[in-house]
């Protein structure tokens, strides 16, 4: 069922602020005339056939491009197209494996080629495993597939072990169903990398139907994120998608990145990569310039808009070669999701290039499997123990069924692909001041980073059931909950005010310009959250108009700030 609304923050949020209503993805490619979409790319579509620079393994005569009813097609082998999907799982497996010592932790300043410990088998993690289920979900439901389904698969399977996913997990469980087990409503990490780094898959199953698999990315992404979340699924989907048809990476992160609205966060941030590039700034240049702009707003070390511009820097500057891409990804900046941004710039260059890309002596070690029972704290339902290759050829046959469904054909030997222009998609926005839209009015607001990426971060602002958790994005100015009346004889500002045992933050409350309550409210060390009962009596203001400021200030002297809970806010 749908969890129900609750009148702390007004009904109907996730309409009002532009939630995804549920439904199918549709797995059609949309054409070119669809309304609100852009005026012309900034570099028209060229699909171009390169001799890579890894020794070839399949013939690129196998890739050819002719013209048909206005859409460019491409055609490629079975084989080909398996071994490119192969190399799409196997890659990031890779990715992760090498970079993983620097997730969340500081940079790489070596060259990395070899795995820091000896492996067997791939173990289980999130970077693949939710697209394990995907394809699951895909063999279970058919190329229909709906996000609540998805959901049911999550569900049954076990997954959701950490930030986002986790809080998606737990929504589930409460039957929270997507997509609003991924929306700002109910996922206080919603703009996180969950959706980003299990989303490579889409464009696995639409190979050069980069509409398509943009739309699947947004659609399914909802099950753990909203917004800037969606979004990194929806451009990295797109990059994959078109490593299919596009063999010049600059082109790939172009087009991608035109899938998103300009409006977006996370598009500005990949227009900032693309413009420093073109202005031949050097790689790290690029990287810090985005981690100066970007995580100060977003200082979760697994947050989606600055570790979405270091992969998109990655592909740029990694000019589809393997290690090169990964090793950019792993000395991109301190404290980042280093494995997760690995794994994604390097989908793109299997699905570039297919396995003879890979490091033999790495894939070897891998030896053809995924192997796990328990991911975090969570246990695998079943336990996983699946080849690889078979991973790859159960994803190929889905995503021939979506190709057929979008005007390609299948033939006993080839594949043929109608390729058509990027499309921008809706903006899809969403201000951590929209949380609080229908009553008081909340300012200066952070997306803090508790709960997700590195551990330690002091706050975040979010909503938990009728509990409005706020930390200040400015921890000078603090934060203040406003709202204008006109209260009657005998009004009184009643709330309840929280806090965290360890921590503390100071209450202020004005009425017009006169300061009514200075408190600081302290969580103390007894381990469990503390709350204080507020009343504030407004009768000296009786029906005058009057504006209400509510100020959390962090900066307590002998005090180690922390997040504020507000609920129950009323004036009667």
């Amino acid at each position: 069922m749908r969890a129900p609304r609750i009148a702390f923050i007004g009904t109907h949020l996730d309409t009002a602020t532009g939630a995804p209503a549920s439904g199918t993805a549709p797995l059609h490619e949309p054409e070119p005339k669809t309304p609100g979409r852009r005026p012309a790319l900034r570099h028209p579509i060229s699909l171009l056939v390169a001799v890579s620079k890894c020794t070839p393994f399949i013939a690129l005569s196998a890739f050819l491009i002719v013209a048909a009813h206005g859409a460019t097609t491409i055609w490629l082998t079975r084989v080909e197209y398996e071994d490119r999907v192969r190399a799409v799982w196997t890659a990031q497996i890779i990715a992760v494996l090498l970079a993983w010592p620097h997730e969340h932790q500081v940079a790489s300043s070596v060259w990395l080629e070899n795995f820091p410990k000896p492996y067997k088998a791939a173990p289980v993690d999130d970077d693949w495993y939710y697209e394990m289920c995907a394809v699951r979900a895909f063999e279970r439901y058919g190329i229909g597939l709906t996000v609540q389904q998805l959901g049911q698969q999550w569900l049954e399977n076990g997954c959701g072990s950490w930030g986002s996913s986790e809080q998606a997990r737990f929504n589930l469980q409460k039957g929270i169903k997507p997509p609003d087990s991924g929306h700002p409503r109910y996922n206080k990490l919603w703009f996180t990398i969950g959706p980003q780094f299990s989303s490579d898959v889409y464009g696995a199953l639409a190979p050069g139907l980069v509409n398509v698999a943009g739309r699947m990315a947004r659609e399914y992404g909802h099950i753990n994120g909203y917004a800037e979340g969606a979004d990194g699924a929806v451009f990295v989907a797109a990059m994959v998608s078109l490593a299919f048809a596009e063999k010049e990476p600059k082109q790939i992160v172009h087009k991608a990145a035109d899938m998103l609205h300009p409006d977006s966060p996370y598009r500005r941030c990949l227009d900032q990569v693309i413009a420093l590039a073109e202005a031949g700034k050097s790689f790290e240049e690029i990287v810090n310039a985005i981690e100066d702009r970007w995580h100060v707003e977003y200082p979760a070390t697994n947050n989606a808009v600055p570790n979405g511009g270091i992969v998109a820097a990655c592909v740029w500057f990694g000019g589809g070669d393997f290690l090169k891409t990964v090793n950019l990804a792993a000395r991109a900046a301190d404290f980042t999701d280093a494995d997760c941004n690995a794994a994604n710039a390097a989908s793109v260059v299997g699905a570039m290039h297919g396995m003879r890309c890979l490091p033999k002596h790495l894939v070897d070690q891998l030896g053809d499997r995924i192997v796990g029972d328990k991911m975090g704290p969570v246990a695998l339902t079943p336990p996983v123990n699946e080849s690889i290759s078979e991973l790859a050829k159960r994803t190929t046959a889905v995503g021939e069924k979506i190709i057929a469904a979008n005007g390609g054909k299948i033939g006993a030997d080839k594949i043929s692909i109608p390729i058509r222009q990027p499309i921008t998609q809706p903006a899809e926005l969403f201000k951590l001041a929209d949380l609080m839209r229908y009553w008081w009015k909340l300012e200066r607001a952070g997306f803090g980073g508790a709960g997700g990426g590195m551990g330690g971060i002091r706050g975040i602002t979010y909503l938990d059931g009728a509990v409005l958790a706020t930390y200040p994005r400015d921890e000078v100015r603090g934060l203040v909950l406003r709202r204008t009346l006109k209260p009657s004889g005998n009004a009184t500002l009643t709330f309840q005010a929280g806090v965290d045992a360890g921590r503390a933050w100071e209450l202020n409350v004005y009425a017009n310009n006169t300061q009514m309550l200075k408190r600081v409210i302290d969580g103390g060390a007894d381990g469990r959250r503390k709350w204080e009962e507020v009343r504030v009596d407004l009768s000296d203001f009786a029906g005058e108009t009057v504006t209400l400021r509510l100020y959390q200030r962090v900066l307590v002297p002998n005090k180690t700030a922390g997040n504020a809970y507000w609920k129950a806010i009323e004036v009667k």
